[in-house]
């Protein structure tokens, strides 16, 4: 399966599987871009159109290197791991779940679901989304 398949079927996957959902997209960090999303009808499109730039300074951000550099400083190693692998934001009308791709750390996931949603509901169904992209 070619990338574009996979980010298809992966955001196909959350839309059908995820609970509450309103939004998800993929990022590939190595560029900060956004290669595709999809949102239900009434999410506002510029929401997922600043999605790449945030997710990118979540993972790769100036403060994270530092905070990953001081973890190394007292015993972590940091070549073993690649930072964050879930990053869990709630705000008032949305939770927004961010995955990395275990098996093309580049890739980071994003779904988007309203705020009424179970918490580890919402985790173990995008963690297995996640699993068919790593698959794929």
């Amino acid at each position: 399966m070619n990338l574009t398949q996979a980010v298809d079927s992966t955001l196909s996957a959350f839309r059908s599987e995820v609970s509450d959902y309103r939004g998800s997209g993929l990022v590939d960090l190595s560029t900060g871009m956004l290669l595709d999303a999809d949102c239900a009808e009434d999410v506002a499109g510029e929401v997922l159109d600043v999605l790449a730039a945030a997710v990118t300074e979540l993972f790769r951000g100036r403060a994270v290197n530092r905070l990953l550099d001081t973890w190394s400083h007292h015993g972590v190693d940091a070549s073993a791991q690649l930072g964050f692998g879930e990053v869990i934001l709630r705000g008032a009308a949305h939770v927004t779940v961010l995955l990395r791709s275990r098996a093309s750390p580049e890739l980071v996931a994003a779904v988007v679901c309203t705020s009424e949603v179970n918490l580890g509901m919402l985790l173990a169904q995008a963690r297995q989304v996640v699993r068919g992209l790593d698959a794929g």
